[in-house]
Protein backbone atom coordinates (compact mmCIF):
# COMPACT_ATOMS: atom_id res chain seq x y z
CA UNK A 1 0.00 0.00 0.00
CA UNK A 2 1.67 3.21 -1.20
CA UNK A 3 0.40 6.57 0.01
CA UNK A 4 0.81 9.69 -2.08
CA UNK A 5 3.14 12.42 -0.88
CA UNK A 6 1.78 15.87 0.02
CA UNK A 7 2.95 17.34 -3.28
CA UNK A 8 0.92 14.71 -5.20
CA UNK A 9 -2.38 15.45 -3.42
CA UNK A 10 -4.87 17.59 -5.32
CA UNK A 11 -6.87 19.81 -2.96
CA UNK A 12 -9.67 22.22 -3.83
CA UNK A 13 -9.70 25.68 -2.18
CA UNK A 14 -12.36 24.71 0.40
CA UNK A 15 -10.70 21.40 1.37
CA UNK A 16 -8.20 20.27 3.96
CA UNK A 17 -6.61 16.99 5.06
CA UNK A 18 -7.45 15.49 8.45
CA UNK A 19 -5.54 12.66 10.13
CA UNK A 20 -7.26 9.76 11.90
CA UNK A 21 -6.33 6.41 13.44
CA UNK A 22 -3.04 7.72 14.75
CA UNK A 23 -2.19 9.30 11.40
CA UNK A 24 -2.63 6.09 9.42
CA UNK A 25 -5.71 7.47 7.65
CA UNK A 26 -5.60 10.75 5.76
CA UNK A 27 -8.93 12.19 4.69
CA UNK A 28 -9.66 15.05 2.34
CA UNK A 29 -12.75 16.80 3.72
CA UNK A 30 -14.53 20.07 3.11
CA UNK A 31 -13.64 22.72 5.65
CA UNK A 32 -17.21 24.03 5.93
CA UNK A 33 -19.36 21.47 4.08
CA UNK A 34 -20.15 17.81 4.71
CA UNK A 35 -17.82 16.03 7.16
CA UNK A 36 -18.14 12.51 8.51
CA UNK A 37 -19.22 11.87 12.10
CA UNK A 38 -18.55 9.26 14.80
CA UNK A 39 -21.51 7.28 13.36
CA UNK A 40 -19.29 6.09 10.50
CA UNK A 41 -16.61 4.94 12.94
CA UNK A 42 -19.15 3.06 15.05
CA UNK A 43 -20.51 1.31 11.96
CA UNK A 44 -17.02 0.36 10.75
CA UNK A 45 -16.30 -1.33 14.07
CA UNK A 46 -19.71 -2.97 14.38
CA UNK A 47 -20.10 -4.67 10.99
CA UNK A 48 -19.09 -8.32 10.60
CA UNK A 49 -16.32 -8.58 7.99
CA UNK A 50 -14.72 -11.83 6.84
CA UNK A 51 -11.64 -12.38 4.66
CA UNK A 52 -12.37 -12.09 0.93
CA UNK A 53 -15.74 -10.38 1.50
CA UNK A 54 -17.06 -8.08 -1.22
CA UNK A 55 -18.30 -4.97 0.58
CA UNK A 56 -20.63 -2.30 -0.83
CA UNK A 57 -21.03 1.01 1.01
CA UNK A 58 -24.25 2.80 0.01
CA UNK A 59 -23.85 6.57 0.19
CA UNK A 60 -20.13 6.46 0.92
CA UNK A 61 -19.64 10.22 1.32
CA UNK A 62 -15.91 10.91 1.51
CA UNK A 63 -15.23 7.16 1.56
CA UNK A 64 -14.45 6.98 5.27
CA UNK A 65 -16.12 3.61 6.01
CA UNK A 66 -14.35 1.48 3.37
CA UNK A 67 -11.09 3.28 4.17
CA UNK A 68 -11.34 2.50 7.89
CA UNK A 69 -12.15 -1.11 7.00
CA UNK A 70 -9.17 -1.19 4.65
CA UNK A 71 -6.87 -0.28 7.53
CA UNK A 72 -8.47 -2.36 10.27
CA UNK A 73 -10.36 -5.34 8.81
CA UNK A 74 -9.62 -8.07 6.23
CA UNK A 75 -11.81 -8.02 3.11
CA UNK A 76 -11.44 -8.78 -0.56
CA UNK A 77 -12.79 -5.71 -2.33
CA UNK A 78 -14.93 -2.69 -1.44
CA UNK A 79 -17.13 -0.49 -3.58
CA UNK A 80 -18.44 2.89 -2.43
CA UNK A 81 -21.46 4.38 -4.21
CA UNK A 82 -22.14 8.12 -3.87
CA UNK A 83 -24.67 10.24 -5.78
CA UNK A 84 -23.12 13.64 -5.07
CA UNK A 85 -20.41 14.42 -7.61
CA UNK A 86 -18.23 16.48 -5.27
CA UNK A 87 -18.27 13.81 -2.55
CA UNK A 88 -17.67 10.97 -5.02
CA UNK A 89 -14.63 12.85 -6.35
CA UNK A 90 -13.43 13.47 -2.80
CA UNK A 91 -13.84 9.78 -1.93
CA UNK A 92 -11.90 8.70 -5.03
CA UNK A 93 -9.03 11.00 -4.10
CA UNK A 94 -9.09 9.67 -0.53
CA UNK A 95 -8.76 6.14 -1.88
CA UNK A 96 -5.77 7.26 -3.94
CA UNK A 97 -3.91 9.19 -1.22
CA UNK A 98 -4.23 6.26 1.19
CA UNK A 99 -2.92 3.74 -1.34
CA UNK A 100 -6.09 1.64 -1.80
CA UNK A 101 -6.50 1.79 -5.58
CA UNK A 102 -7.46 -1.69 -6.77
CA UNK A 103 -8.78 -2.59 -3.31
CA UNK A 104 -11.47 0.11 -2.97
CA UNK A 105 -13.42 1.61 -5.88
CA UNK A 106 -15.69 4.66 -5.82
CA UNK A 107 -18.59 4.99 -8.26
CA UNK A 108 -20.87 7.97 -8.68
CA UNK A 109 -24.42 6.67 -8.89
CA UNK A 110 -27.91 6.49 -7.44
CA UNK A 111 -28.12 3.73 -4.83
CA UNK A 112 -31.73 3.09 -5.86
CA UNK A 113 -30.27 1.83 -9.14
CA UNK A 114 -26.70 0.85 -8.23
CA UNK A 115 -24.40 0.80 -11.27
CA UNK A 116 -22.80 -2.54 -10.46
CA UNK A 117 -24.33 -4.84 -13.07
CA UNK A 118 -24.96 -8.34 -11.79
CA UNK A 119 -22.30 -8.16 -9.04
CA UNK A 120 -23.36 -9.40 -5.60
CA UNK A 121 -22.10 -8.32 -2.19
CA UNK A 122 -21.27 -10.29 0.93
CA UNK A 123 -21.78 -7.15 3.00
CA UNK A 124 -23.80 -3.99 2.44
CA UNK A 125 -23.11 -1.06 4.75
CA UNK A 126 -25.10 2.16 5.02
CA UNK A 127 -24.98 5.24 7.22
CA UNK A 128 -28.22 6.67 5.82
CA UNK A 129 -29.98 10.04 6.07
CA UNK A 130 -31.75 9.86 9.43
CA UNK A 131 -34.38 12.57 9.25
CA UNK A 132 -37.68 12.67 7.42
CA UNK A 133 -38.03 15.53 4.96
CA UNK A 134 -40.50 17.46 7.12
CA UNK A 135 -38.68 16.88 10.43
CA UNK A 136 -36.47 19.75 11.53
CA UNK A 137 -34.65 22.49 9.68
CA UNK A 138 -33.09 21.57 6.34
CA UNK A 139 -29.41 22.53 6.28
CA UNK A 140 -28.72 25.25 3.67
CA UNK A 141 -25.58 23.35 2.61
CA UNK A 142 -26.97 20.88 0.06
CA UNK A 143 -24.31 18.23 0.74
CA UNK A 144 -25.13 18.21 4.45
CA UNK A 145 -28.88 18.33 3.78
CA UNK A 146 -28.76 15.27 1.49
CA UNK A 147 -26.64 13.38 4.04
CA UNK A 148 -29.03 14.14 6.93
CA UNK A 149 -32.53 14.28 5.47
CA UNK A 150 -34.35 11.80 3.23
CA UNK A 151 -34.28 14.21 0.27
CA UNK A 152 -33.10 11.78 -2.41
CA UNK A 153 -33.69 8.37 -0.85
CA UNK A 154 -35.84 6.73 1.81
CA UNK A 155 -34.99 3.90 4.18
CA UNK A 156 -37.19 1.65 2.03
CA UNK A 157 -35.00 2.48 -1.00
CA UNK A 158 -31.92 1.43 0.97
CA UNK A 159 -33.42 -1.83 2.21
CA UNK A 160 -34.73 -2.70 -1.25
CA UNK A 161 -31.31 -2.17 -2.82
CA UNK A 162 -29.59 -4.16 -0.06
CA UNK A 163 -31.87 -7.15 -0.70
CA UNK A 164 -31.27 -6.89 -4.44
CA UNK A 165 -27.47 -6.91 -4.27
CA UNK A 166 -26.76 -9.12 -1.25
CA UNK A 167 -25.71 -12.74 -1.66
CA UNK A 168 -27.93 -15.38 -0.09
CA UNK A 169 -25.85 -15.48 3.10
CA UNK A 170 -24.91 -11.80 3.03
CA UNK A 171 -25.24 -9.16 5.74
CA UNK A 172 -26.60 -5.63 5.93
CA UNK A 173 -25.15 -3.31 8.59
CA UNK A 174 -26.85 0.02 9.22
CA UNK A 175 -26.93 2.75 11.86
CA UNK A 176 -30.15 4.58 12.68
CA UNK A 177 -31.66 6.84 15.36
CA UNK A 178 -32.64 4.84 18.44
CA UNK A 179 -35.99 6.65 18.55
CA UNK A 180 -36.81 5.09 15.15
CA UNK A 181 -35.67 1.58 16.11
CA UNK A 182 -39.14 0.01 16.02
CA UNK A 183 -39.72 1.54 12.59
CA UNK A 184 -36.57 0.16 10.99
CA UNK A 185 -36.89 -3.31 12.52
CA UNK A 186 -40.44 -3.53 11.17
CA UNK A 187 -39.36 -2.34 7.75
CA UNK A 188 -36.48 -4.81 7.62
CA UNK A 189 -38.87 -7.72 8.04
CA UNK A 190 -41.09 -6.34 5.28
CA UNK A 191 -38.08 -6.77 2.98
CA UNK A 192 -37.33 -10.26 4.34
CA UNK A 193 -34.28 -9.01 6.24
CA UNK A 194 -34.00 -10.57 9.71
CA UNK A 195 -32.26 -8.44 12.38
CA UNK A 196 -29.57 -10.60 13.98
CA UNK A 197 -27.28 -8.22 15.93
CA UNK A 198 -28.10 -4.99 17.74
CA UNK A 199 -25.99 -2.48 19.64
CA UNK A 200 -27.28 0.74 21.21
CA UNK A 201 -25.26 3.95 21.63
CA UNK A 202 -25.77 6.32 24.57
CA UNK A 203 -24.21 9.81 24.89
CA UNK A 204 -23.51 9.04 28.58
CA UNK A 205 -24.71 6.50 31.20
CA UNK A 206 -27.55 8.74 32.35
CA UNK A 207 -28.84 9.73 28.89
CA UNK A 208 -31.47 8.18 26.67
CA UNK A 209 -30.27 6.08 23.75
CA UNK A 210 -29.14 7.99 20.66
CA UNK A 211 -28.22 5.49 17.94
CA UNK A 212 -28.88 1.86 17.07
CA UNK A 213 -26.51 -0.31 15.05
CA UNK A 214 -28.26 -3.23 13.38
CA UNK A 215 -26.99 -6.16 11.33
CA UNK A 216 -29.56 -8.15 9.36
CA UNK A 217 -29.46 -11.25 7.14
CA UNK A 218 -31.64 -11.95 4.10
CA UNK A 219 -34.19 -14.61 5.04
CA UNK A 220 -32.40 -15.18 8.35
CA UNK A 221 -33.83 -17.20 11.21
CA UNK A 222 -35.43 -15.27 14.10
CA UNK A 223 -33.21 -14.55 17.06
CA UNK A 224 -31.17 -11.43 17.78
CA UNK A 225 -27.97 -10.90 19.76
CA UNK A 226 -27.99 -7.72 21.88
CA UNK A 227 -24.43 -6.46 22.31
CA UNK A 228 -23.11 -4.41 25.27
CA UNK A 229 -23.97 -0.71 24.93
CA UNK A 230 -21.69 1.96 23.48
CA UNK A 231 -21.19 4.85 25.88
CA UNK A 232 -20.08 8.27 24.63
CA UNK A 233 -17.72 7.75 21.71
CA UNK A 234 -16.79 4.25 22.78
CA UNK A 235 -13.05 3.65 22.75
CA UNK A 236 -12.66 6.95 20.90
CA UNK A 237 -13.95 8.98 23.86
Amino acid sequence: MKQLTSSEINLLPDEGIDLFLGGRLRLIQSKDGYRFSIDAVFLSEFVTIRPNDVVVDLGTGCGVIPLILGLTRPFGYALGIEIQEALADQAARNVAINGFKGKIEIIRGDIRHPPIGDKKADVVICNPPYRRVKSGRINPDLRRAIARHELLISIDDILRTAVDILKKKGRLAIIYPAERLADILTRMRRFNLEPKRLQISYPDPEASAKLALIEAYPAGRPGMEILPPLIGQGRFS
